[in-house]
């Protein structure tokens, strides 16, 4: 206790590191606890897409400013970004009226939309161009090591058990902090079951495959991602596009699909995802899922082998809203992104508490 902090964070994710790096640029004094060896977590299972135009509202200005921040910390952390933006490709009239009515991006034809990437059926699109994408198995280990060389203190293998104001109770022993920030995911359970039980915090299970690449050099959105996408759900042309699914696809309904697709630079194509929620997460995936995926990804890049080179189990915070910000005590927050869209969004969300407390 003879060392003290200006911040402690625990959690290591894009959250936790989010809020490591706006103190550090305070030239606060930070430290970050984390139970893992590494960032493991849904930071690094993910599709890499840093989608600002498909939010709106609080997402959305967390969005713009994330990917400030992205920008800002890829040359100095020394991580790929690139800046392809978005293609979103609409293959119903109910997918094209949707991308009308948000106006989001530059409108393209179908016959744009093929012309650009190796898909079949295509009857229009948008290109959102402020999008980026990093690597994210790369882009939040790299951001780490850059803020322990700029004076950010790590300790691994170290379990949060209780938190007091001025004072984090870890597995080593007692940290002293002015401000405590847990960004811990879906574990609030762990350490504050009741906030966890007032915001309807639960975890969100996702079936990820990685597979060979076709080209795509673009992150790219289909119908599917219309409907979980704020920019795009809102819109009133959104119900006649979920009642076409109901009809022709119910599958992608029962099994919550986003149907989106990033390659990584080695030109991997990332494969997504499905969804599934409770309190506890089953380990066992379910085999129809991945083929699901496979078969959906092979009908839109048409008909083109999808040789499988990995699959995975992502677990992220999933809630009614999109993101939890709870104050329990003086100086200690408890922050996660609740929506599945932390690398979107986590930067800003972070940088903004941190504003709060300092």
């Amino acid at each position: 206790m003879a060392e003290r902090y200006d911040l402690a964070v625990v959690g290591a994710g894009i959250v936790g590191l989010g809020h490591a790096a706006a103190a550090m640029e305070r030239g606060l004094k930070v430290v970050v606890v984390d139970r893992a060896t590494a960032v493991t977590g849904a930071t690094v299972r993910n599709f890499g897409h840093i989608g600002t135009s498909a939010h709106a509202g609080e997402a959305r200005e967390y969005a713009e400013r994330a990917r400030e921040l992205w920008l800002r910390y890829a040359p100095r952390a020394g991580f790929w970004l690139r800046e392809p933006g978005t293609l979103v490709v609409a293959r119903t009239e109910e997918e094209r009226a949707v991308l009308a009515e948000a106006g989001e991006g530059v409108a393209l034809t179908g016959e744009e939309v093929m012309h650009r990437v190796p898909v079949t059926g295509a009857v229009a699109g948008a290109h959102l161009p402020r999008d980026v994408q990093v690597d994210p198995r790369s882009a939040a280990p790299a951001l780490a090591g850059y803020l322990q060389r700029r004076g950010v203190e790590f300790r691994w293998r170290t379990a949060a058990l209780g938190v007091e104001p001025g004072v984090l109770h870890t597995s080593r022993g007692e940290i002293a902090a002015s401000a405590i920030v847990l960004a811990v995911n879906f574990d609030v359970d762990h350490l504050f079951p009741e906030i966890a039980e007032q915001h309807g915090i639960v975890r969100c299970g996702l079936d990820m495959m990685l597979a060979d690449g076709v080209g795509l050099g673009i992150p790219l959105l289909t119908g599917s991602s219309m409907l979980r996408y704020s920019a795009f759900a809102g819109t009133r042309a959104a119900a006649a596009l979920r009642r076409r699914f109901e009809t022709d696809a119910p599958e992608i309904l029962t099994r919550d699909v986003n149907q989106m697709y990033t390659e990584r630079p080695d030109g991997t194509l990332v494969v997504g995802d499905t969804h599934y929620r409770g309190t506890t997460v089953t380990p066992f995936q379910d085999e129809a899922a991945f083929e699901l995926l496979t078969r959906l990804a092979r009908e839109l890049f048409d008909g083109k082998a999808i040789r499988i080179r990995q699959r995975w189990q992502g677990v992220y915070a999933s809630a009614p809203q999109d993101f939890l910000r709870a104050a329990p005590m003086d100086g200690v927050r408890v922050v996660s992104v609740t929506t599945g869209i932390g690398m979107t969004t986590g930067l800003g969300l972070a940088e903004s508490v941190v504003d709060e407390l300092f």
